[in-house]
């Protein structure tokens, strides 16, 4: 390795909004996240779902889309 053209590398706290604190290695001192694997959905597995039928259905209405489901019993019945 080159002398002189790396940053400087030190150990550094990082700060969640949730209040957890990480110790880790960079080049950067300090640093402050909004979301951390102790607050992330994904890893507390409190996951919010979202409803997207709804937003799918709505979508339908607006631009006269039938379902799926409409059209297998149109298919059908003819």
């Amino acid at each position: 390795m080159r002398k002189g053209i790396h940053p400087e590398y030190h150990e550094t706290t990082v700060k969640c909004l949730c209040g957890n604190e990480i110790e880790v290695g960079a080049t950067v001192p300090g640093m402050h996240i909004e979301i951390c694997s102790k607050c992330h959905p994904f890893f507390t597995g409190k996951q919010k779902l979202v409803d997207t039928a709804g937003r799918v259905e709505r979508f339908r209405k607006q631009y006269g889309l039938a379902n799926d489901e409409e059209e297998k019993s149109v298919e059908t019945s003819n």
